[in-house]
């Protein structure tokens, strides 16, 4: 772990070095080596979201990709990744506690949607279960090659932002920035979070809706990472999707509202909060805080 300072007087080359472990793609390292110095920590976090959804392309993304193991393949990294083995390891701690069962659909899971996208998958791993990866991958699953590509690059980010504040110290408890948008789900039926259900963020492209983020519920109903820190959203209208059939297919319970879908309008950058309160027959929402 370095401090900002640190980071700022660095050579070229030993800044490169540093900034690799975050991310592999050239064009993101030499950017934001050329951004130096930062006048914040914050300024870090604005300026790798900036470099990475503005200046860096699709074949950018795919060179960032292949920076990870595959989910659940942690040995690969002893060969090809020395340098960011324990990261990844720790990243993926839940995963390992798999079952076989588990394990072995992981692996025809990312042997499919390699087969299908041509890259491997790509999820922030951190505190989720090898359970809950599976569900998210067999559902990014459906999306085609045009969509899937925007998954995994606000994926491969949330990674890069994870892994920056591990290299300087201090970096997102200094920087108080979060999630542009994060949900909640509550059961209201049995009064407890909604867990393990699938939601996914939606926004205009083409004029047609097209996905931007997928995400799971974790045991408290939450995602606090819908998008990476420092990825605003445009002015506009978006659409929460959660899915509640599934949710309630794994509560051996049947549901009038196969899914719910809340349309939202974000009008400036300040944190949008969008929960869901569910029961097998009803819906509310409102926007949280």
């Amino acid at each position: 772990m370095i401090t900002l300072n640190i980071l700022n007087s660095l050579s070229e080359k030993e800044a490169c070095t540093h900034l690799e472990k975050c991310c592999v793609s050239k064009t993101w390292i030499s950017n934001m080596v050329e951004s130096r110095p930062f006048s914040s920590e914050e300024d870090v976090i604005k300026r790798a979201a900036s470099i990475w959804y503005n200046d860096c392309s699709i074949d950018d993304f795919k060179q960032a990709f292949t920076g990870h193991p595959k989910i659940g393949d942690v040995d690969s990294l002893r060969e090809k990744f020395a340098n960011t083995k324990e990261w990844a390891t720790n990243e993926q701690a839940k995963v390992a506690k798999a079952n076989a069962l588990t394990f072995e659909a992981l692996a025809k899971a990312n042997k499919a949607y390699k087969d299908k996208f041509g890259y491997i998958f790509i999820v922030s791993a951190s505190g989720k279960s090898a359970e809950e990866i599976l569900a998210v991958i067999n559902e990014r699953l459906h999306h085609n090659k045009e969509d899937e590509i925007y998954i995994a690059m606000n994926e491969q980010h949330k990674i890069t932002v994870i892994r920056l504040d591990k290299l300087i110290e201090g970096l997102l408890v200094t920087a108080e920035i979060g999630s542009h948008i994060t949900t909640h789900a509550l059961d209201t039926s049995t009064g407890v979070p909604a867990s393990n259900m699938i939601v996914s963020l939606k926004g205009l492209r083409d004029n047609h809706w097209k996905p931007m983020s997928i995400g799971i519920t974790n045991n408290d109903g939450r995602i606090s990472d819908v998008l990476p820190p420092g990825r605003l959203l445009i002015p506009g209208t978006y659409t929460m999707t959660f899915n509640t059939a599934k949710y309630y297919e794994a509560h051996n319970q049947k549901c009038f509202y196969p899914e719910v879908s809340i349309q939202f309008t974000v009008a400036d950058n300040s944190h949008y909060h969008i929960p869901l309160l569910i029961n097998p027959f009803g819906y509310s929402t409102y926007r949280g805080s």
